[in-house]
């Protein structure tokens, strides 16, 4: 795998509480957006841990852009006191490059959760990604993204704006570049940990659905569920029913 970089942290829960998680953000993205599962894991008692990836955020920016490049900083980013994971929770390209990262070492988490993830993103699917990013970074005003997602938390209007300034965009451009073809199936057969997808509703826009969906449930230890409603940022989408889905996926 790439060599690793350093991941900055934000953490939600008491650092002394007996279970961790890890929360990856997708594309464009940033580990602040994750605040919502953050939030909802502390209350219920665990110590959540969200990073911005490479080329987001405050992370170091490199050449490297690829899903193994993002799947191997994941592999080096462990609790702050060593072990394992608990549980991972990754959405999009965060849920992707959880899935290299938690295939290449099944001792890096007990349980994987992945948020509608990047699996295998090709020909239509990939325009879409590619267009909403090139809005995005084209229009960074507030009042863009509350027209675009009315409905989102003001919390997560605000901070989108704000992922979008702190982000590369070239970073964002060149993983849809460097990702030809964008394709960790192999890795998502091989996972050798409990996984749970949460599904967006394909009824409004989903990137992990059907024949892809069954092929990855053919490995046994993959389960699924579907947040109805709900698109590709579910977790912002659907929130109440997110956290209901996921909080049941951890028991």
């Amino acid at each position: 795998m790439p060599a690793p970089l350093p991941l900055p942290r934000i953490a939600w829960g008491s650092p002394t509480a007996p279970r961790r998680a890890l929360l990856v953000h997708g594309l464009g993205s940033s580990g602040a957006l994750m605040w919502r599962l953050g939030d909802a894991l502390a209350d219920a008692g665990w110590h959540a841990t969200a990073v911005d990836l490479r080329g987001h955020g405050d992370a170091p920016r490199s050449l490297d852009y690829s899903v193994a490049a993002y799947g191997a900083d994941l592999a080096a980013t462990l609790p702050s006191d060593g072990g394992s994971w608990d549980a991972v929770i990754g959405h999009s390209l965060g849920g992707a490059a959880s899935t290299v990262a938690a295939a290449s070492d099944s001792a890096w988490t007990r349980r994987l959760v992945l948020i509608d993830p990047a699996i295998h993103v090709d020909g239509r699917d990939a325009g879409i990604v590619r267009r909403s990013q090139e809005r995005a970074f084209a229009d960074t005003r507030l009042e863009a993204v509350q027209q675009e997602h009315p409905h989102w938390h003001p919390q997560d209007q605000e901070l989108k704006v704000d992922a979008v300034l702190r982000a590369s965009a070239w970073a964002v451009e060149q993983t849809s570049v460097q990702n030809q073809p964008w394709d960790v199936r192999a890795a998502a057969a091989a996972l050798a940990v409990p996984t749970h997808v949460l599904g967006a509703d394909p009824a409004v826009y989903s990137i992990f659905t059907g024949d892809l969906a069954d092929e990855v449930l053919s490995n046994p230890l993959v389960t699924m569920s579907i947040v109805a409603g709900a698109g590709h940022s579910l977790h912002r989408d659907k929130p109440e029913e997110s956290v209901r889905q996921l909080l049941e996926a951890l028991k």
